[in-house]
């Protein structure tokens, strides 16, 4: 029993306060920045739906004005926290992922080819799930022309949606990744149906 009591001892002595205050101070520094993610990158995806809306509504000045917004508030978030950082939380990734939706939605709909934004960095995996996604949106919008009874851009938009399943056919995604293809593949396959 005087053994056991003795090694208990030895063990509390081998913790210095200084390498536990250290580690304290990290933890809670790191738990303070993913509330801080977290809280603006809910913003960020909630507004990034809304240009998207805006957009099906055929407000393009206001999703255009919302989207120079995020642009400035997701920069900000990267300076703050760094890319790499940023990207540890989830919630950064889905804001992240629904800006690229909305702005790439926003470019393809005016005629503008898809490309990397140059002022806010972003990872590939955002712009290759945001790209699926656009490809909802695509749909959505053939659907109300399709209502409308405007046949030719609904063909239009059938073409952009092959153009970049074509396109996105010769990634061997997998996981979350692979996911997002396969919803964007049954996409087009309800377009198709709707032609």
């Amino acid at each position: 029993m005087a053994f056991a009591h003795h090694s208990l001892i030895r063990i509390r002595f081998m913790l210095k306060k200084k390498f536990i205050s250290s580690l304290k101070k990290d933890y809670d520094r790191q738990i303070a920045e993913r509330r801080q993610i977290i809280s603006r990158s809910n913003i960020i995806l909630h507004d990034s739906k809304r240009v998207i809306f805006s957009l099906h509504r055929g407000d393009v000045e206001k999703a255009n004005e919302s989207l120079d917004e995020i642009t400035k508030n997701l920069i900000e978030l990267q300076k703050k926290f760094g890319v790499k950082r940023s990207n540890e939380e989830g919630s950064y990734r889905a804001a992240v992922e629904e800006y690229v939706e909305a702005r790439l939605f926003r470019d393809i709909s005016a005629g503008t080819k898809a490309d990397f934004f140059t002022d806010v960095e972003i990872r590939y995996d955002s712009y290759l799930g945001g790209l699926c996604d656009t490809t909802g949106e695509l749909v959505r919008r053939a659907t109300n022309l399709a209502a409308s009874g405007d046949r030719t851009a609904v063909e239009k938009i059938k073409k952009m949606i092959s153009d970049i399943m074509q396109e996105l056919v010769e990634f061997d995604m997998t996981g979350y990744m692979r996911t997002k293809y396969d919803q964007a593949r049954g996409k087009l396959r309800k377009r198709e149906q709707m032609a």
